[in-house]
């Protein structure tokens, strides 16, 4: 697969649409082969594949780096926790889940305000392309959780007098996120054609390229 040819924007879509409740890889296949690329193009591809194939890899270890910051602050670390949730809301699939488990929780305590967490229905008019679909949470729109996860992660990094320290640890986070699928050989599993076939499934418009 060119991974030169997918764009920034393509990435995004498909790490936010990619289910991500697969486990990471081993960290001996994580912490291994590393060599300096050739060129740019190289690099470019290299980060790219990466970045898709680690991506739970490299979510865990920024949180971890987050959670090593904030040791000793234990309100920063529920910031922490509640701006992982918001970032993790923003994908199809654990959004998808998590409006599962809670609704599926409330149903055994209130059956009745269970019904009214559905989401409203979506009208199919016939001959028209169909729209992406809609992600509701509890019967609301996405948008709306990540709102309140934001604010409220916002409040309690102003509260922890943290700001400075989390920007430092995020940073490191990047940092060492880059550098590692900047070094780290793409492996013979992130070239298989069944990984391939998995990032065509999420990816958005691959078909008409």
């Amino acid at each position: 697969m060119d991974w030169g040819s997918v764009t920034a924007e393509d990435l995004i879509d498909a790490l936010r649409e990619v289910d991500w409740s697969s486990p990471p890889r081993p960290f001996s296949e994580f912490f291994s082969r590393f060599t300096l690329p050739r060129s740019y193009p190289k690099w470019n591809s290299r980060l790219k594949c990466n970045l898709y194939y680690y991506r739970t890899n490299y979510f865990v270890m920024i949180i971890f780096i987050l959670g090593l910051g904030f040791l000793r602050r234990p309100l920063a670390i529920v910031a922490a926790a509640l701006t992982a949730l918001t970032i993790a809301v923003l994908n199809d699939s654990f959004a998808g889940t998590f409006n599962e488990k809670v609704t599926r929780t409330v149903r055994q305590f209130s059956p009745h305000i269970a019904a009214k967490m559905r989401p409203p229905l979506t009208p199919v008019i016939r001959g028209r392309p169909s729209a992406k679909r809609a992600i509701f949470i509890c019967g609301r729109p996405r948008w709306v959780f990540v709102s309140i996860f934001s604010t409220a992660s916002f409040l309690l990094w102003f509260a922890s007098c943290g700001l400075l320290t989390v920007l430092l640890a995020f940073f490191i986070g990047l940092l060492a996120t880059v550098l590692h699928a900047s070094f780290r050989t793409p492996n013979l599993k992130a070239r298989l054609n069944t990984f391939r076939e998995e990032f065509r499934a999420v990816w958005r418009n691959y078909s008409e390229l």
